[in-house]
């Protein structure tokens, strides 16, 4: 009988997401794809370390502990089956539960994220995750936290993902007036609109799906825990409560900043993924918590 991924959440990782392969995309970008085929198959046994990805990556495999299946990782990569060998060992000596892939050989990889219902797709390349936004599939670039050390034995055991409010969740039809008009449209807008939902951003489909699973488990005993990280503050706070209501969405932990440094506040949450549009708020999250950016569908 055929698997399907209907209703698990699946999450598609790219390789450099899951694992430090900087080294390994300088030799591709400076030397060509011939030298970096040749470094991978030379060290095909030698054991990559865990990239940003990793920790989360681990952690939503509990998701299938007791007898339950609720989702699915897979490894998304432009890689060729011939260079994925090192991906694979290192998968398998880090104890992962990862089996499936697609491996493009350098063709693109977002026709692939639909066909697998994909609800996430992290990677480090930019032009993969705009692809994936363009193809209504929630992808971030996955920044760079080199300096944060990742133990592959750590254990998180709640599973906290924190997210922007426009342009992520909600679409970036308010962000547009803030940036076309300033604040004050911006505010006279959202006033007026009170009353009326947001419209879904890319990110809807996965705080929906995020809230379902939370839903199975009683309230102190869920796995994962979420929060809206926002710039918003009142009087446009009355939309974001109203949208989350009208969509029986569950989320954990909501913070209107206005204007507040997000970093310090996203550390206090504990956030193992932030995922923002603008470049202003994960460059700093990132050197506190794993932190990926959003871009705007072209």
């Amino acid at each position: 009988m055929a698997v399907t991924l209907e209703d698990k959440l699946v999450i598609g990782v790219s390789s450099r997401a899951l694992f430090d392969l900087e080294e390994e995309n300088r030799i591709f970008e400076e030397q060509g794809l011939e030298a970096y085929s040749k470094y991978q198959t030379e060290h095909e046994n030698d054991i990559l370390k865990p990239g940003t990805a990793f920790p989360l990556v681990k952690a939503l495999q509990k998701l299938n502990a007791d007898g339950r299946y609720l989702t699915e990782i897979i490894i998304m990569s432009k890689n060729s089956s011939d260079t994925s060998l090192r991906i694979f060992n290192s998968i398998e000596h880090y104890g992962l539960d990862i089996s499936r892939a697609a491996l493009v050989g350098g063709a693109s990889i977002s026709p692939y994220l639909g066909a697998f219902k994909t609800d996430l797709f992290l990677s480090a390349n930019e032009s993969d995750v705009q692809e994936a936004i363009n193809a209504n599939i929630a992808s971030g670039i996955i920044c760079d936290n080199s300096n944060l050390p990742i133990n592959p034995d750590d254990e998180i055991p709640q599973i906290r993902i924190a997210f922007d409010g426009d342009a992520v969740i909600f679409s970036d039809e308010s962000e547009r007036i803030f940036q076309a008009e300033g604040l004050e449209a911006f505010a006279e807008h959202e006033q007026k609109n009170a009353q009326n939902p947001l419209p879904e951003g890319p990110f809807a489909k996965l705080l929906k799906t995020l809230s379902l699973i939370q839903k199975q488990f009683p309230k102190d005993e869920s796995p994962i825990r979420t929060a809206l990280v926002t710039a918003r503050n009142a009087p446009a706070h009355e939309r974001v409560i109203r949208t989350l209501r009208a969509w029986n969405v569950r989320i954990d932990e909501v913070f209107f900043l206005g204007g507040v440094k997000k970093s310090e506040v996203l550390k206090a949450f504990n956030a193992n993924i932030f995922f923002d549009d603008q470049a202003t708020h994960t460059d700093p999250a990132s050197k506190l918590v794993p932190s990926a950016r959003v871009p705007y569908k072209k």
